[in-house]
């Protein structure tokens, strides 16, 4: 016969456990002996095991009383819808493992492959890495958006990225993010831009400068978010607009004032 800190050994439990298991009425307490003490048999030692069992594996105490006390093929069946809930909670947590990892990862936070392809690419083109962040943030904003979309969307970046030319504006871009918004370098690359663009169009159709077709606010949120991040680039806006362009999101072709109109600024 056993001691209750003997039972609570072989069962792997602590004698705490099992007076709170006595309280709930899952494990019968014996007779105290002629000593006082009360002991326990080996039946006592896999009933407690049992219940640890149940227990540590998430089922609630009265759940445990209920499967104790049932037949054969009904605490079976209950094992094994126990089992099941345990898979998905382990499914779970593995994604809830993923999750984490994307966090360490940066940009596979919150972005699609795609997505984090063309970022990795701008990187290697040697991409100013705010102006990375800028189009992050930006992605970031049209995934949780349009996540049907962003396939094409980022498949239509790659291939603009095979343009020496475009790869040149950003890098203008980057070297003008640590200028006024009134230096001179903001206006060679807004008359470059306006005229690649302008032959852009001009050969594809304005379609193929702007096929995004975002909403209005989305667009709207967007372009702040760049203004924000990126100062120089609402001043771009404004010089682009002076050239028969506008927007930044979305561009679209514009009906340039006259050149004499540009001047006021003395930039240009």
């Amino acid at each position: 016969m056993l001691t209750i800190g003997e039972l609570a050994s072989y069962a792997g439990v602590t004698i705490r456990a099992v007076r709170h298991y006595h309280a709930k009425g899952l494990l019968p307490e014996p007779e105290r002996d002629h000593s006082g003490y009360r002991r326990y048999d080996a039946a006592a030692v896999i009933e407690l095991i049992k219940i640890r069992t149940l227990a540590e594996a998430g089922v609630p105490l009265a759940r445990v009383r209920e499967l104790l006390q049932a037949g054969e093929e009904e605490f079976a069946a209950a094992v094994a819808d126990i089992d099941r809930r345990l898979r998905a909670e382990i499914e779970q947590r593995e994604r809830h493992r993923e999750q984490i990892a994307r966090l360490a990862a940066g940009d596979h936070l919150a972005l699609p492959a795609e997505v984090v392809d063309y970022l990795d690419r701008l990187r290697e083109l040697a991409v100013d890495e705010r102006i990375i962040r800028t189009e992050r943030d930006g992605w970031i904003l049209l995934a949780a958006q349009l996540p049907h979309h962003i396939a094409r969307l980022a498949a239509r970046k790659q291939q603009q990225l095979a343009d020496p030319q475009l790869l040149d504006f950003f890098r203008i871009l980057g070297h003008a993010l640590d200028r006024s918004p009134d230096d001179p370098k903001l206006v060679e690359l807004a008359d470059d831009l306006s005229a690649y663009l302008t032959q852009l169009a001009d050969a594809q159709g304005d379609h193929y400068v702007n096929d995004t077709d975002l909403d209005p606010p989305l667009v709207t949120l967007m372009d702040t978010l760049a203004f924000d991040t990126v100062p120089p680039a609402r001043r771009l806006i404004d010089l682009l607009r002076q050239r028969g362009w506008t927007g930044w999101t979305e561009l679209e072709r514009v009906d340039p004032p006259h050149r004499s109109a540009v001047v006021d600024d003395g930039l240009t």
